[in-house]
């Protein structure tokens, strides 16, 4: 009973929204040029934002899985905190620190590159918000292997980076397709942090969320159709996820 109650909590507010939807007029309201654009937006960054993730993230949780001590205690909280802040105060701290007046946005400014306000702002906004949720599941998966493999690797002479190639990284494939999968859901997601950090230019900044956001307050149908396009994005992403774990497990 516990858990169908819980099943019941996060299910029937998605029931509520499939019999709320218009479908009917799905194809119409989609076919919008402000619900497009915001649509490939959000495809785009956070795309870039997921690799952004694996290629930044996968060394922090290599180093996560093998360290200890007070620097691998600092490097987890430094790498996890983003987890846990509001996603404004992430954009505000993004603002702040590579805006047009940040503490490094300008010096950035004198040489002509400007981020704040910027398509290359919703991509680092998403990184920052997204990376850790690639960590945390990279790094769990990197605990459970018995490091006897990779000490076996060495003895027979293979580098450190033939090692990660060859040993350590196919055992945490599944790991390592289930955080990205997680990174692009989080990215897709993202609100807080984009608004505060990029704006909402329709074709520059204005990535889904915000279109649903505003969308909300004159278009109620139009927002509930484009929510349930991310809906579908990531059912479909953590399908494929699990369809990679159970093929590789099966392996």
């Amino acid at each position: 009973m516990p858990a169908l109650l819980g099943i019941a909590f996060l299910a029937i507010p998605l029931i509520g929204l499939l019999v709320r939807l218009p479908w009917t007029e799905l194809p119409e309201l989609l076919s919008a040029g402000s619900a497009q654009a915001a649509l490939w937006l959000s495809l785009r960054t956070s795309a870039v934002s997921m690799l952004l993730s694996v290629v930044l993230g996968l060394p922090v949780a290599l180093y996560l899985a093998r360290a200890s001590g007070r620097s691998a205690f600092l490097v987890r909280t430094l790498s996890l905190l983003p987890m846990v802040l509001p996603p404004v105060v992430a954009g505000l701290i993004l603002l702040v620190t590579l805006g047009r007046r940040g503490l490094l946005g300008r010096y950035l400014d004198l040489i002509g590159i400007q981020i704040g306000f910027t398509t290359t702002a919703v991509v680092i906004a998403q990184t920052f918000v997204s990376m850790p949720f690639f960590i945390v599941a990279v790094e769990g998966a990197l605990r459970t292997l018995d490091p006897d493999h990779d000490v076996v690797a060495a003895t027979l002479g293979a580098r450190p980076t033939t090692v990660l190639r060859r040993v350590t990284l196919p055992m945490v494939l599944p790991a390592v397709v289930n955080g990205a999968a997680m990174a692009f859901a989080r990215s897709l997601g993202e609100f807080g942090a984009t608004l505060t950090f990029a704006g909402s230019l329709q074709g520059t900044t204005r990535t889904m969320p915000l279109e649903i956001y505003l969308k909300r307050e004159d278009d109620m149908d139009a927002a509930l159709a484009l929510a349930m396009v991310l809906i579908a994005v990531a059912v479909v992403l953590m399908g494929a996820s699990a369809l990679v774990q159970r093929r590789w497990s099966t392996r």
